[in-house]
């Protein structure tokens, strides 16, 4: 039964996706004009006079010079065929060369950081709920509380000025001088293990809160049942009857959240990444998208809103795996 169920969702992916690529790029083609309008006018601005047969040339040299469905048919068509995303007007390199020296870093920031906010904000969020009113419980909505009100930006300046006021260290990027243009050995994934916890905890800062808020008030209504009340008068212990009743129940909210979190940790680091100069996709679009950068830009947009695909389809998979319910609702309909 759960096959069929995956099958179909796959079949569904299908047409999302080459929706989702259409959507991406003619969104990064919405702002007026483009990266050669720029590029002419500070051209201009510097006082290099260019002519319009030079233009015509970057426009043939660049691609614009074409519409822009057959600018969208031929970023696709090399995507699909030739893994090329196109070249990067900016940086004047493949995009593809840009996202794989980018992509290592940000997915360890982004994986570390999905770790982070589960093994602490559903531990704290069960204890919490059966511990209802009390100091710690009181402690950690206050701590929530102010997860979700400051930004991530804020807590790396706060943190980088603490390191350095009171400890005399930097805590500004993921690995120490001597290994940040050293080629990959042991002792360099050892001295990032060492750095990456100060992105880790404060991108997941926010995260967090959110997480453990979710997960205690899912608890605090599973408790009250009727369910839990008999199981209890059964006699059934509370550490068994926590994790196979209540608790079971209130991760599915917890768990359909896995499709935006790797996106919402990519997108919400851009700030932190500059802050801590860190080396991740995330500065990465943010200049992209204000140079008008339109394959580099639309390439990081697109791998973005595959991730959120990929990840429904992970929650979807396990909401069913997890609670039977879903899969006698999907049969019935």
């Amino acid at each position: 039964m759960l096959l069929p169920y995956i099958a179909k969702r796959i079949l569904i992916l299908i047409p999302l996706l080459f929706m989702i690529s259409i959507i991406s790029f003619i969104l990064i083609q919405l702002p007026p004009g483009d990266f050669l309008n720029m590029y002419i006018m500070q051209l201009r601005a510097s006082g290099t006079n260019i002519h319009e047969e030079q233009i015509a040339q970057l426009k043939f040299l660049y691609g614009l010079d074409k519409t822009l469905p057959e600018q969208y048919l031929l970023w696709m068509k090399n995507i699909l065929f030739h893994g090329n995303f196109g070249n990067s007007f900016q940086y004047n390199r493949p995009v593809a060369d840009i996202l794989l020296a980018r992509i290592p870093l940000t997915a360890a920031v982004s994986i570390a950081t999905t770790i982070f906010i589960w093994l602490v904000a559903v531990p704290i969020g069960i204890y919490s709920a059966t511990h209802q009113y009390s100091l710690v419980d009181y402690f950690w909505t206050f701590v929530s509380f102010i997860g979700v009100a400051v930004p991530s930006f804020l807590l790396a300046l706060i943190f980088i000025w603490i390191a350095f006021v009171v400890f005399d260290i930097s805590a500004i990027g993921l690995f120490s001088p001597q290994f940040e243009n050293a080629p990959w050995s042991f002792a360099k994934v050892l001295d990032l293990l060492k750095h990456i916890w100060v992105p880790v905890v404060i991108i997941g800062m926010s995260g967090t809160a959110g997480l453990m808020r979710t997960m205690r008030g899912m608890m605090l209504d599973e408790l009250n049942k009727q369910y839990v009340i008999t199981a209890r008068a059964k006699g059934l212990s509370e550490l068994r009857l926590l994790v196979k009743y209540p608790v079971r129940t209130a991760m599915n909210p917890v768990i359909s959240t896995i499709g935006w979190m790797l996106p919402a940790i990519v997108g919400g680091e851009v700030l932190v990444s500059m802050v801590l100069n860190i080396p991740t996709i995330g500065p990465v679009l943010f200049t992209a998208l204000m140079n008008q950068d339109m394959y580099l830009a639309g390439s990081i947009v697109f791998i973005l809103s595959v991730l959120t695909v990929v990840g429904t389809l992970i929650s979807d998979i396990l909401l069913v795996w997890l609670d039977p319910r879903i899969r006698y609702e999907e049969v019935a309909q």
